[in-house]
């Protein structure tokens, strides 16, 4: 069975388990997701199945993006490769459900941050800026020094200044499934997950279970 699915983030709200208690969840539209292509070690040096999600019409691929979804019998905007415990187990045009995961099964889920743009020290690093007294009314949010004019007389790789915050790729592992509602496509985990409504994510998985 392949390790994972692409879905995409609908929103957070919380439910109430047996005993009352109140659990934050996030709800994610998971699948159904195609089996565009095997990779095999033979072939490609690895082994990997490639899903296929979000249908489309033709006129939104190319030429060459049909030709290779010719034989999964589906027109997709997404692919994606994943891990699979047997290889040999999926064809191309198989799909595949969100019931392949379990309630209470763990998984690593990944997607885009919200990008936030050009943002200064304070908002992208938490620094706590200086102080308005002295004189001193334009440096509350300012990063102060970057470093000394002669030692080290330059300013080191990596030190952290304003820039661009946010769109990278980031991954929440060990998130606990909670609910899945199999008719709907849906999948509730415990937490919150990277990106914005509506943003893509490729459910895995978890490979640290246990540590």
């Amino acid at each position: 069975m392949v390790k994972g699915l692409l879905g995409r983030k609908t929103g957070m709200t919380q439910i109430f388990s047996d005993n009352g208690e109140v659990i934050p969840v996030t709800v994610i539209s998971v699948g159904p997701c195609v089996v565009t292509q095997i990779r095999t070690i033979e072939n490609d040096g690895y082994a990997a199945v490639q899903l296929g999600y979000e249908e489309v019409p033709a006129r939104k691929l190319t030429k060459p993006q049909q030709g290779h979804l010719k034989g999964a019998g589906l027109l997709v905007r997404h692919l994606r490769e994943f891990e699979a415990e047997d290889i040999l187990g999926h064809n191309v045009g198989d799909v595949v459900h969100v019931d392949m995961f379990q309630v209470g099964q763990r998984v690593d889920i990944s997607g885009t941050t919200k990008g936030r743009g050009f943002a200064g020290v304070v908002k992208r690093h938490g620094f706590r800026g200086g102080s308005r007294t002295h004189g001193q009314s334009d440096r509350l949010r300012a990063p102060g020094s970057i470093g000394g004019g002669n030692s080290p007389g330059k300013v080191w790789k990596g030190q952290r200044m304003a820039g661009r915050m946010g769109g990278k790729r980031r991954t929440v592992q060990n998130l606990e499934v909670v609910r899945i509602f199999p008719d709907r496509n849906l999948l509730l985990v415990r937490g919150a997950v990277p990106g914005p409504r509506n943003g893509l994510l490729q459910i895995r998985k978890a490979v640290k279970v246990g540590k």
